[in-house]
């Protein structure tokens, strides 16, 4: 009973780790992110990205080895959605798309300082071309 349940639970790994449904297939690090013109709140934000998040998710989130990348259509609006982040910064979140780890809970960043860094997250990714899509399951 053990040794069948050892390999099911092998089988139903090996599928997570190649299932691009469910880790993203990007893991390089990094993605090309081009910065526009930004409104004031998102240029706030822009400079509080880089100084409290930049170390994992690479300036103006373009990632790094250390974390995925923000700027990338898994993070969407319809799958991500702000509430997610506010909850990812305070809560911490486990790994769920990409292979980098959990990320601990952020508790040096304040709620007015994470309503910028969203604002400037939002702002890129639509420059991006990253828009809205509803999440199915």
């Amino acid at each position: 009973m053990i040794k069948n349940n050892w390999g099911i639970r092998i089988l139903v790994t090996g599928f997570f780790l190649t299932s691009p449904v469910v880790l993203a297939e990007h893991f390089n690090g990094h993605v090309d992110v081009k910065v526009g013109a930004l409104s004031e709140s998102a240029q706030k934000g822009q400079l509080a990205f880089n100084r409290t998040c930049s170390e994992c998710h690479g300036d103006n989130g373009e990632g790094s080895l250390k974390g995925p990348p923000l700027i990338h259509a898994i993070y969407n609006p319809g799958h991500h959605s702000n509430q997610s982040f506010y909850s990812a910064v305070r809560n911490g979140v486990q790994q769920h798309h990409w292979p980098y780890g959990d990320m601990p809970a952020q508790k040096g960043i304040s709620f007015s300082e994470m309503s910028v860094i969203l604002k400037f997250v939002r702002e890129v990714q639509q420059q991006n071309g990253i828009v809205r899509l509803d999440h199915e399951m």
